[in-house]
């Protein structure tokens, strides 16, 4: 069982059991409408001393979790965090968290997880915490992934809500994980002489979608056949969770004079033993013949090989697109061979660059 004083206190915050003294706070929450509560909060006026007194407390008297008030340095609650479906024969536990609107984006959810967590781990026999989070929920996704917790996997319609079914991402801690995050690549904007690279956007859906359903593009690339702005749309929103789990990165590629959509640029199958990995690349076809490509992909090279010190960069091109060829060579990548039959039937020609071809 969990003690009912347990109070962890962290860099900015203190989490603590509420209590009828947190009346007031409770209260203005519940007439604001704002939900960050644990599962079973008021949601009128007259029950938030019921609450207080003892059904926030009923958890812990049953000795399957704990919930627990965020406060500040001002000891103003800004969230709250729970441990729940502890199981403490298995030795695991789930953990859940909320922050107040206004005071979101400043990584309370995060300390407070990290907090909480290693206190788990101190303190109590436990061996896993489990973390569950809507695959459509980027910031409570990138909150799991800064505390360390690993991306287990995805049940797909797992929850039922308002708008309809949701999937659920997966996320384990295990006593032996540590506490660093996961391997990911950061999330990076570049620049160079004449292009923007930047993460992917929902202003790119149009221009992305033109591009994959472009003739030479569908010939000579991977890309699904009869791409739409459906595809694009998926591609950009999945793009970031791509990053998330360590998989790599997707840039789009704009022209600073004029903004205009050029090029999108992909890292894939990062290998986070070997640091290497592999890009890929789609040119629009208004800005074929310009260098575009060519430019952003040995700004990439450079920022993956210098800043993120991978060891290999692989490029492979098809052998009937010359152009693809030349884009390689112009970045500085080194010809290493032929792969037969690698994309529907095509051979495609393999390219590397690794630290030392960098002039």
């Amino acid at each position: 069982m969990f003690d009912p004083r347990l109070t962890i206190t962290t860099e900015r915050l203190v989490l603590r059991p509420f209590g009828l003294s947190d009346v007031d706070r409770i209260r203005s929450v519940v007439e604001s409408g704002v939900r960050f509560l644990p599962p079973g909060a008021p949601g009128h006026l007259a029950s938030v001393s019921q609450w207080l007194a003892n059904g926030v407390h009923e958890l812990q008297r049953s000795g399957q979790g704990i919930h627990l008030a965020m406060t500040d340095g001002n000891g103003l609650i800004v969230g709250a965090i729970s441990l729940f479906k502890t199981a403490w024969g298995a030795g695991t536990t789930e953990v859940g968290y909320g922050v107040h609107p206004l005071h979101r984006g400043r990584g309370f959810a995060t300390e407070a997880l990290r907090g909480l967590v290693a206190y788990v781990f101190a303190e109590t026999t436990l061996r896993r915490v489990d973390l569950t989070a809507n695959l459509d929920n980027l910031p409570s996704l990138h909150v799991a992934r800064k505390a360390g917790f690993t991306w287990e996997g995805v049940l797909r319609a797992a929850v039922l809500e308002d708008d309809g079914p949701h999937d659920l991402v997966i996320f384990g801690m295990l006593r032996d994980d540590g506490r660093t995050p996961g391997e990911t690549l950061p999330r990076a904007e570049l620049r160079t002489e004449r292009l923007l690279i930047r993460p992917p956007a929902e202003k790119d859906v149009p221009d992305l979608a033109a591009t994959g359903a472009d003739p030479l593009t569908q010939a000579m690339t991977g890309v699904p056949r009869r791409y739409g702005q459906a595809h694009a749309r998926a591609f950009v929103a999945t793009s970031e969770r791509m990053r998330l789990r360590g998989d790599g990165i997707a840039w789009a590629v704009e022209e600073l004079a004029g903004g205009r959509f050029a090029a999108n640029v992909d890292l894939r199958d990062v290998d986070w033993a070997n640091r290497s990995c592999e890009i890929g690349y789609m040119a629009a076809p208004w800005a074929r013949g310009r260098g575009y490509t060519t430019e952003a992909v040995a700004a990439i090279a450079r920022w993956l090989l210098r800043e993120q010190r991978f060891q290999r960069l692989k490029l492979r091109a098809a052998v009937s697109n010359p152009a693809s060829q030349r884009v390689a060579e112009k970045a500085g990548f080194v010809r290493e061979g032929v792969e037969r039959n690698a994309l529907r039937g095509e051979d495609l020609v393999v390219f590397s660059l690794i630290p030392s071809d960098l002039s």
